[in-house]
């Protein structure tokens, strides 16, 4: 599974549910960016609002793994999301 995940990179505006430990949840817009050397980089951004908020970036390596650049999501949001970008990847290839 690793070897399809290292060059399959999403093109697409994703939105995501992301639920936070308060239980409260918010939408956030993932962006995929290019302009990174790791091998998928994902833009994280509130989805509403007239000035989307920054909420940081996603990084993954070539093995798949991930690390979360950015201040404003705890470990769990994090974990969340990298969750979600990965899901719709690996369903192309079942």
């Amino acid at each position: 599974m690793k070897e399809k995940l290292k060059h399959q990179l999403l093109t697409i505006e994703m939105k995501a549910w992301l639920k936070h430990r308060n239980g409260t949840s918010d939408v956030v817009r993932i962006l995929p960016d290019d302009s990174s050397h790791a091998a998928q980089c994902y833009q994280i951004y509130t989805a509403y609002g007239e000035y989307p908020g920054y909420l940081g970036r996603i990084l993954f390596d070539q093995e798949g793994c991930w690390i979360y650049d950015g201040h404003d999501l705890d470990i769990a949001e994090q974990e969340q999301l990298a969750n979600f970008i990965l899901r719709p990847v690996e369903r192309r290839y079942n």
